[in-house]
């Protein structure tokens, strides 16, 4: 860590000045597999960004050019600036032949940069401000804003926690902040124009640099996006979770309840329980949708050496969920990211879970419509979350679900919207009497560790807690509030209805109108049209492969053949189980 006060500047020059002899990646990365990582890790940084085609850059502390000559290429206009002089010329004859890229040497911290303001779309730093002081990282996120057009937006990059590179140094001054620093910094910054108008930063997203994760299960690689806002224009929902729901304050108490690292029902317990469901195996890619201060998240990577990306709207949890990751070398990736806004490929990922976070979501017919596309074929939802019982409600409930702003159903409803999405095994369980179990199991420990409670919190934070509690096991008790656990399926694509040999093939046709589930001999594959089927018992050769009219609309089938019986004739659609 760095001193701070008189002397900073200095101290950081000649650190710079040491580490520059050599102009290569390595010496600029601080570490010996900084080639590697750069290819990985520079197209990560790169894709962040906001669209910039056209558009006014600054880089600060652009150094040898790693990003420079890339900005360049989209960028209509590109300012490079750092306060080596060494380091920038080498930038200049690595990047000079783009013609919309300027050069300056000048320290960000001097009262004579001369900046126009309202002048930049993006201004970009990666590994700059953690070599800066307190006050200056203040005072330059002031400049930027000024700085910005309105609209336009920063990114920067930072080590948190402690070192990344492996690079030995004499002296090291570089100060390795909690994230929740450059946060409040950034959030905090408020600036007036001379017409009165008053702008601040609105926060776009801040999320783990994914290449660490994954080559160094290092979280403290952590980037911010930022947009030049009016003053007025709302926050909406992040801002309800982080001042009022999800404070500080509130997610230390609920981690006190839940147990180290979670926030949710029934802490570890149940996340044990739910995840075994999974059959988790190595290597397999998770989303964690609300993931709070990731306990879940370390679970899963820690116990099956899965990969997981973890999103929570709340920047409060996200923090808090990057300190609980500090030397746990497990694959776990942070974001800031809202859910209904996110964009992932299809095809993504193995499982997505979610634990009591949905019930904030109103249109969760779209997010469903969603996980469907992001999980690959054979992929699995896990959900628990909060329902209601059919109407009508008291009072007192429907108080309850407006001022908590949530969006609840009953189960049969919640269930629905996953099948209407595409999903075709649906298993939606009410969990009430457990939730009632883990309520009252929780409350009991609170009140007998009041004393400990009340020192390390406050007697209103208790009585906040037990109040809290006590009104949850009344709306459950009461049957209003419910509490469900959700497991859905994409079953795996079957092959096209041509690879079956029709010569010789014997059919037979099922038809019915009513939903169930499928049960076959491992040989046999299994499509569903709409929904789920029901269990099937066969009576034949054991090469057997199920085929679906909505395969192939063309494809007839010849005359039927019974080879199976139903031990319960609902199935839904019409197949075809074809003797291969």
């Amino acid at each position: 860590m760095a001193a701070q006060g008189e002397g900073e500047r200095e101290l950081q020059k000649k650190y710079w000045i040491e580490h520059s002899v050599d102009l290569t990646v390595e010496a600029m990365m601080l570490d010996s597999k900084a080639r590697d990582l750069d290819r990985e890790e520079r197209p990560e940084v790169l894709s962040l960004l906001p669209p910039y085609e056209g558009k006014s850059v600054l880089e600060l502390g652009a150094g040898i050019g790693r990003f420079t000559g890339e900005l360049a290429k989209k960028a209509g206009q590109v300012l490079a600036l750092d306060f080596i002089e060494r380091v920038i010329k080498e930038n200049e004859s690595r990047n000079g032949h783009h013609m919309n890229v300027k050069f300056m040497c000048a320290d960000v911290t001097s009262p004579g940069l001369n900046i126009s303001p309202d002048s930049m779309d993006l201004i970009f730093s990666n590994w700059l401000l953690m070599y800066l002081s307190d006050k200056e990282v203040e005072n330059l996120a002031e400049k930027m804003v000024k700085w910005l057009k309105v609209g336009g937006f920063i990114f920067f990059r930072e080590s948190c926690f402690h070192q990344s590179g492996d690079h030995k140094r004499k002296s090291n001054p570089t100060h390795y902040r909690e994230p929740r620093f450059y946060t409040q910094v950034f959030k905090g910054c408020h600036i007036q124009d001379g017409g009165g108008n008053c702008y601040e930063l609105s926060l776009v997203g801040c999320k783990c640099i994914g290449a660490y994760v994954r080559n160094k299960k290092n979280q403290n690689q952590i980037c911010w996006i930022w947009q030049k806002v009016h003053s007025h224009d709302d926050k909406g929902f992040q801002r309800f979770l982080d001042n009022v729901q999800y404070k500080c304050s509130g997610i230390l108490r609920y981690e006190r309840i839940f147990g180290p690292g979670f926030v949710s029902t029934g802490g570890i317990e149940t996340t044990k329980e739910f995840v075994a469901k999974l059959d988790l195996k190595p290597g397999q890619k998770v989303l964690d949708v609300g993931c709070g201060i990731g306990g879940g998240d370390f679970y899963m990577a820690e116990n099956f050496d899965v990969e997981v990306i973890a999103i929570d709207l709340s920047i409060n949890m996200i923090s808090f969920a990057l300190e609980r990751a500090i030397g746990l070398k497990c694959s776990v990736e942070f974001e800031v990211a809202d859910c209904t806004k996110k964009t992932y490929p299809d095809n993504t990922f193995d499982v997505i879970y979610s634990r009591d976070t949905i019930l904030h979501i109103n249109d969760k017919p779209a997010l469903f419509r969603s996980f469907y596309k992001w999980l690959k074929p054979g992929g699995k939802v896990l959900i628990s979350d909060y329902c209601k019982s059919a109407p009508p409600h008291s009072p007192e409930f429907e108080g309850y679900i407006k001022q908590r702003g949530y969006d609840l159903h009953d189960l049969q409803s919640y269930g629905q919207m996953l099948r209407d999405a595409g999903f075709d095994e649906v298993i939606a369980e009410d969990q009430t009497n457990q939730f009632i179990q883990v309520l009252r199991r929780e409350l009991n420990a609170v009140v007998k560790d009041k004393d400990a409670f009340v020192r390390d919190f406050s007697e209103e934070d208790y009585n906040e807690i037990v109040g809290g509690w006590e009104a949850k096991l009344l709306r459950s008790s009461s049957g209003e509030q419910r509490w469900v656990y959700i497991e859905v399926t994409i079953l795996d694509p079957i092959p096209p209805a041509t690879a079956a040999p029709k010569d010789s093939a014997k059919m037979v046709l099922l038809e019915s109108a009513t939903t169930a589930v499928v049960t076959l001999e491992e040989s046999i594959k299994v499509a569903s049209l709409e929904s789920t089927v029901s269990s099937v018992t066969t009576h034949s050769e054991p090469a057997m492969v199920v085929y679906s009219s909505m395969d192939d609309p063309a494809f007839t089938p010849p005359p039927a053949f019974i080879v199976v019986t139903l031990s319960d004739s609902m199935v839904l659609g019409t197949y075809y189980l074809c003797l291969v």
